[in-house]
This record gives structure tokens, C-alpha cells and sequence, in this order.
């Protein structure tokens, strides 16, 4: 998020520095997924153009693509097309772009410098201290340890999810932690392709157990990217992710035994879900990954953050300039820190309803694999609570193998403010239903395609309504139930809605489900 704050200081003539403790920009294939309102600000900096021009070996890529393995006999869309069918044109002059970060880096650091930023890599921040005139920062040269004494008006900490700056301030972090571990693994296979089916896809996730991941292409031809899951609970170290065995991990996900794999790189990655309990201090500000977490499902971290940077560049710009008193600078917490409680949410639930294969052997690990269903769905509706929403949901079962007449087993919904019995479930189509594996879908049609094994599907909706702003959103979920705490205690009242069954939802108590 730095480089992406830099350009929009620079392109507002705002003199800064940038420093970074890395050597130079990233050179690995992450943070792909560029969402229209983000390219629609790359545009307001003159860079979509080049942006694009720097993704065209991706501009074909679309969809989120499951099988088995890449020759198995299993293969399904769980998202054909990344617009959702919607002519984008319509309500923007921008669109999504499939752009790694170890492509938009460079490009936005040539722009930075252009505009005249200061950027300095290979340098980190050692401490600082702000008072009402400022902030004094020391920083350090990696390579030569020589350390400098920086005076600057505004501190903006786009440090990471550890942020050392975060934690100096002392700012607390709300949310479940750490979800699920992958380990990225960066390799070269020229016969790969060969193996796709043609398809050209954003993300593949392969669910046999022995190649179990998230492939992702980086030229289509023979630079791949593969998530595997990693479970340092079990002893696991990064050192166990020797060449060996990524390459036949690999060879296992295609289903090729004697697949040409040349493992090029690897790099530990932790799916969370974390939001800071502020977005600073006085003249300190987080960005990025230091004011939120989530899961990499939908890109949101990424975008997430870039608009941060955007709504805090130009607020900083607007008090330097004397455009706007200091008070402006109030609202970039106000604004933004609902956004990345929401769209965290949004990605964790996005995790589950794609079966990421990291969130879905975390699941079976903890032995239940509904309960991070149900921990995702009460987040979502402590998130609803905290923007003062009304979620919907429709539930549809997934059916097994051996059909059934009965209604399926009573379960229970969740809402901060309300405590939610299972509606009746009502059978919509077919002669016959069967048990109760359920998928849950946010004011969302019926799957396109029906259940293989049953013609018939159960469904049930409900709708509740928040009590106030003042809920947090869960953090301690057991089994299959949340608790969303109120930061005080206030009165409240739940309003339900019949479900289709004719049974309304009995909604008690503030406490949850």
C-alpha cells in the first residue's frame, strides 16, 4: 500500500517519503484480483493504461474453476464469469483487471519517482514519537546501518499485518485471527497447459487430497502459482516444503505422474481476519494490511487497501494544502474501517461458499466441516450489525447420496440482538429431498444448476433487523454458535419475517445464536 499512497500523495504535489525495507518491489505473483472501483482510481492517476498493458498476459483469465484433479473426471465452475454477467460499461468507464502485484509494483514506482516521490528502498523505520507540531522518525539503511533523523508532518503505516507501528500506538485488533495457512509455491511446467482443457481461469482449486490447492496461472504457458495448505499446528515447518515434494504435490493436483516441474520459489502465507480497533493515533495513520486482515478470496485485502490509501491521500492533501481543518482527517477512520469489516467478512464467507482448500482442511481439522459455515455466517451478520443492516438468507441444502422424505433437521440461525430457532423448511421442487449438508447463499437466487442426487430442494429464508451500531461483531465461536457482544448495552427489538414454511423464527435475546 505504500507505493500505491506515494502516487496519490505525489499526483496532489504532496512532498513525502516512502521507505521500505525491502530490497525492491515484489517479485512474486500475488494480489492479482484489481476490482473496477480500484482501476477506476488507477485512472484518476493516469495509470490504468499501463496497468493493463502490464496484465495483458492475464486479460483472458476468468472464473473460478474446481475439479478433482486437472485430469480427473470432476470439474464445475463455482464462478464462470468474474462480473457476474453484468456489462460493467453500464455504471463505470473502468473495469477489473487481472494484474499481479509483482506487476503493478513497478509501474506504480515508476510513477511515484516521476511525481517526485522520495522512495527508499532497502530502509526501515527504527522508532518514532509525534507531539502536536509533528511526528520525528529515525530510519536505517539496511546494507550500511546508518541511521537518520526524518521530520514529517503525518506518519502513514502501511507496515503489514504484524505493523510494528500498530503496536507501538498500542491498537487492538477485533476478529477470529488466523483462519487457515498455505504455503505459495512459484513454479515452471511447460507441459502444464496442455492439461487445463483449454481453460483459462482466474483460480483452480483442485480438492483431491494429494494435490489438494489453489493454482493460479501467471503467463498461461508455463509460470504457475499453487496454494498449498500448511498446518504448523501438526509440527509442520516451511522447511518441510522441500523441492521434492511441491513438485510431486504438483504432479498429483494434474494428475500426471511424470509432469515436467521446476519449483522456482515458496513463501508462507496466513489467511486471517483481523480489523483494527482504530485506523490511528494523533498524526499516525494504518493502511493496508496493518488496519485489516482477510482472507485472499474476492482480492479484497488488496483493493481494500488501495482505496484506503486513495480517501487518506487526499484528505492528507486537503489539511496541508489548508484546504480543510485537521478534523477532516477524523472521518478516514469513520469511512473506511466499516469497508474492512464488511468486506472481511464478505471474504470469509467467500472462502467457505468456493470451498478454498485451505478454509475446508481447516474445517475438517477441527473435526466439523459445517462449522466455519456457521462461524462465517454469524460474522456476516455481526458485520450487518455493525452498519445497522438487515441481512436475508436463503439456505439450500446440499443433498447426499441416498434420498429421503423428511423435512430436513432443524438448525439455527444467528443475528447479534436476536437468538434465532431453524424456520420450517419448506420442499420447492421434486417428489422427494435429502439430508441436510447446506450451503448458504446472501439474497442470492438458487444455484443454476439442481443437486445431482435429489431432485428436490429444501430452501428457507428469514430476515431479522440489527439493533444498533453498537455491536461488535463475534469473536469467540464454539461448535456452531457465536456471541456478538454489545460495546454497551442497549435497549433493542428484533423484527422477523415468516418463513416460507409459515413458522416465524423465535428471536429472544441480544446474545446471539
Amino acid at each position: 500500500m505504500g507505493l500505491s499512497t506515494s502516487v496519490f500523495l505525489g499526483r496532489l504535489g504532496i512532498e513525502h517519503m516512502l521507505v521500505e525495507r525491502h530490497a525492491a518491489t515484489s517479485t512474486h505473483p500475488r494480489g492479482r484480483g484489481n476490482n473496477v472501483r480500484t482501476m477506476e482510481i488507477f485512472r484518476t492517476a493516469g495509470l490504468e493504461a499501463r496497468i493493463r498493458a502490464a496484465a495483458s498476459t492475464l486479460a483472458g483469465n476468468d472464473g473460478v474453476l474446481q475439479v478433482d484433479t486437472l485430469t480427473g473426471s470432476q470439474r464445475r465452475w463455482i464462478i464462470r464469469d468474474i462480473s457476474g454477467g453484468m456489462d460493467v460499461s453500464r455504471v463505470s468507464s473502468s473495469d477489473w483487471c487481472l494484474c499481479s502485484q509483482n506487476d503493478l509494483e513497478p509501474v506504480l514506482l515508476e510513477q511515484a519517482r516521476r511525481q517526485g516521490g522520495d522512495i527508499r528502498f532497502g530502509t526501515e523505520l527504527v522508532s518514532f514519537e509525534q507531539d502536536e507540531r509533528g511526528i520525528q522518525a529515525r530510519i536505517q539503511d539496511r546494507e550500511t546501518g546508518e541511521i537518520t533523523s526524518v521530520a514529517a508532518d503525518y506518519l502513514v503505516a502501511a507496515d503489514g499485518p504484524r505493523s510494528p507501528v500498530r503496536n507501538q500506538l498500542g491498537i487492538a485488533q477485533s476478529g477470529p485471527g488466523e483462519l487457515f495457512h498455505n504455503v505459495s509455491v512459484t513454479f515452471r511446467s511447460r507441459r502444464l497447459k496442455d492439461y487445463t482443457g483449454g481453460e483459462r481461469f482466474v483460480v483452480c482449486y483442485i480438492t483431491d487430497p494429494q494435490g489438494e490447492g489453489a493454482l493460479l496461472p501467471v503467463d498461461n504457458e508455463e509460470r504457475w502459482v499453487i496454494h498449498v495448505p500448511w498446518f504448523p499446528e501438526r509440527g509442520e515447518t516451511l522447511e518441510d516444503f522441500t523441492e521434492e515434494r511441491c513438485a510431486n504435490h504438483v504432479r498429483a493436483a494434474a494428475g500426471v505422474p511424470d509432469l515436467d516441474v521446476e519449483v522456482t520459489g515458496k513463501a508462507p502465507w496466513h489467511a486471517s481476519k483481523r480489523v483494527a480497533d482504530s485506523y490511528g493515533h494523533g498524526r499516525v495513520f494504518l493502511a493496508g494490511d496493518a488496519a485489516h486482515e482477510m482472507p485472499p478470496t474476492g482480492a479484497f485485502g488488496s483493493n481494500t487497501g488501495i482505496q484506503d490509501a486513495h480517501n487518506l491521500a487526499w484528505k492528507l492533501a486537503a489539511v496541508l494544502r489548508g484546504w480543510a481543518e485537521p478534523s477532516l482527517l477524523d472521518s478516514y477512520e469513520r469511512e473506511r474501517r466499516p469497508v474492512a469489516l464488511t468486506t472481511s467478512t464478505r471474504a470469509s464467507v467467500q472462502a467457505v461458499e468456493e470451498e478454498h482448500p485451505g478454509f475446508s482442511s481447516a474445517a475438517t481439522r477441527n473435526n466439523d466441516p459445517e462449522d466455519l459455515m456457521t462461524v462465517a455466517l454469524c460474522y456476516r451478520y455481526a458485520s450487518a450489525a455493525v452498519l445497522g443492516a438487515s441481512p436475508t438468507f436463503r439456505w439450500y441444502p446440499r443433498p447426499s447420496s441416498s434420498a429421503a422424505t423428511r423435512a430436513p433437521v432443524p438448525r439455527t440461525c444467528g443475528s447479534p440482538g436476536t437468538a434465532c430457532a431453524s424456520p420450517r423448511w419448506t420442499c420447492t421442487s421434486g417428489p422427494s429431498c435429502s439430508s441436510p449438508g447446506r450451503r448458504a447463499r446472501s439474497g442470492a437466487p438458487p444455484p443454476r444448476r439442481p443437486p445431482r442426487t435429489s431432485a428436490c430442494r429444501w430452501s428457507a429464508t428469514w430476515s431479522v433487523t440489527a439493533p444498533s451500531a453498537t455491536w461488535s461483531p463475534s469473536r469467540t465461536p464454539t461448535g456452531r454458535s457465536c456471541t456478538a457482544r454489545p460495546r454497551t448495552e442497549p435497549s433493542w427489538s428484533a423484527r422477523t419475517a415468516s418463513s416460507p414454511g409459515g413458522r416465524t423464527p423465535n428471536c429472544r435475546t441480544p446474545t446471539g445464536c
